[in-house]
């Protein structure tokens, strides 16, 4: 562990070889190599301070104390009546002011003479203080609040402009939003999440970085994600504990719980506003759980090919792998999921449905034991009915699948409002 010495007493961490404070400087002459120097770990050299309309120049370079002044019988002009601001006692280490823009032009200013000339003004006493530190500033790319904006001055003193982006892989989304939610919460009960949740959830939010309904100038942070996932096993977990289960993993039926994560971190055109937050939000959920599904299993949409040997001159179809699955629905069956079934209900519900399991089942690598199958089986369906194979319903709190073309001519909404959009969205 790094740890850094100053002298004891130095309000800017003095360095004791090379002091730059008036106080230092005479405590090394009256001392010598009798003066006391004390120890700070690397943690205790970072500040920050979010910029506010206000915040002002005492608070981040300093101000004359009277009062220390009157105690100590000096002159104002002495540098031992300043009481030093958040930058100078940051000396040695790294200060960081969050979203800059807000702060205030003529406050701005103040920073000009310590970024370059390595002198502070107080009160109009000129001191030459040249500080050891590394000024980072934050802000958005574009400050669309219309609350300020970087002095031209200041800006040219600052050395480099980094500026970032959004994760671009999947991967990297998922380990941010893994390494920054709060999922393990319960030690007496197991959790898992099978990968493809959070495969869902992130390619929601890339999703809506280039959606036409979004305001991509405010953009979409990784919040997003983040509340998303939370709320995600928050539902698994209520769930668990109504039904004294021990082992707590998200359902597909939980995926609509990642609403509120979504319809409150994104901001909408006036399109997207036309249509409501809650529905674009949905269609974004849709568009992902289509893409995801291709990624583990056969497209439902893809064209099928046909055939043709010199052994076999007639045209033969290869056959539709959901073929069993799609017919069970149009002769009448039906699937009837809430998002509080016990397990023992949830994985005898899907059972149901003709050739779901024994289609699940060749795919041993996606699942490890029943709760792992029966969360994928329920997966099979809703991407079956992203890819308009089947109908959904959402009733309430009850989720229904059932045969799509039958629900069109019985006028009910065959395309729930969770996957009806995809197609005018997207498409």
């Amino acid at each position: 562990m790094n740890i850094f010495q100053l002298l004891k007493g130095s309000e800017i961490n003095d360095n004791p070889f090379n002091p730059i404070s008036k106080y230092s400087v005479d405590l090394i002459n009256d001392s010598g190599d009798e003066t006391e120097i004390e120890w700070i770990y690397r943690e205790q050299r970072y500040s920050e301070k979010l910029a506010t309309p206000d915040v002002n120049i005492a608070d981040l370079i300093g101000d004359i104390d009277p009062i220390k002044a009157a105690n100590q019988r000096l002159h104002y002009s002495h540098e031992g009546a300043i009481h030093f601001g958040i930058i100078p006692r940051t000396n040695r280490g790294i200060f960081v002011i969050n979203e800059l823009p807000d702060l205030q032009p003529r406050i701005q200013v103040g920073l000009l003479n310590i970024m370059q000339e390595k002198d502070i003004q107080i009160r109009g006493f000129n001191i030459r203080i040249p500080l050891d530190i590394l000024m980072v500033f934050t802000a958005n790319p574009e400050d669309y609040t219309n609350r300020g904006n970087i002095i031209t001055p200041l800006k040219d003193r600052i050395d480099s402009q980094i500026i970032t982006h959004y994760p671009k892989i999947l991967e990297d989304g998922i380990k941010i939003t893994e390494t920054n939610s709060w999922t393990e919460r319960n030690e007496r009960k197991k959790l898992h999440i099978p990968y493809y949740f959070r495969e869902i959830i992130e390619m929601t939010a890339m999703q809506a970085r280039i959606s036409e309904f979004v305001d991509q100038k405010s953009g979409v942070s990784a919040r997003l994600t983040i509340s998303s996932m939370e709320n995600l096993i928050s539902n698994a977990e209520r769930r668990s504990i109504m039904n004294s289960e021990e082992f707590i993993m998200p359902r597909m039926c939980d995926v609509l719980s990642i609403l509120p994560g979504i319809t409150g971190k994104v901001e909408l055109v006036f399109e997207g506003e036309q249509e409501g937050s809650l529905k674009v939000a949905k269609a974004l959920i849709s568009k992902s759980v289509r893409e995801i599904f291709k990624k583990y299993f056969p497209d439902p949409l893809q064209k099928l090919k046909k055939k043709a040997t010199e052994k076999v001159q007639q045209e033969k179809s290869i056959k539709d792998p959901y073929s069993e699955i799609i017919d069970w629905f149009q002769f009448g069956g039906k699937v009837n999921i809430k998002d509080d079934m016990t397990f023992k209900n949830y994985f005898a519900e899907l059972k149901k449905v003709d050739g779901l399991e024994n289609f699940v089942r060749k795919y041993p690598q996606y699942f490890e034991n029943d709760h792992e199958l029966a969360s994928l089986m329920e997966f099979v369906l809703d991407g079956l009915h992203q890819n308009s194979k089947i109908a959904k319903d959402e009733i309430d709190s009850v989720i229904m699948y059932k045969d799509m073309l039958g629900s069109m001519f019985s006028g009910s909404s065959g395309t729930s409002e969770f996957g009806g959009y995809d197609e005018e969205y997207f498409n």
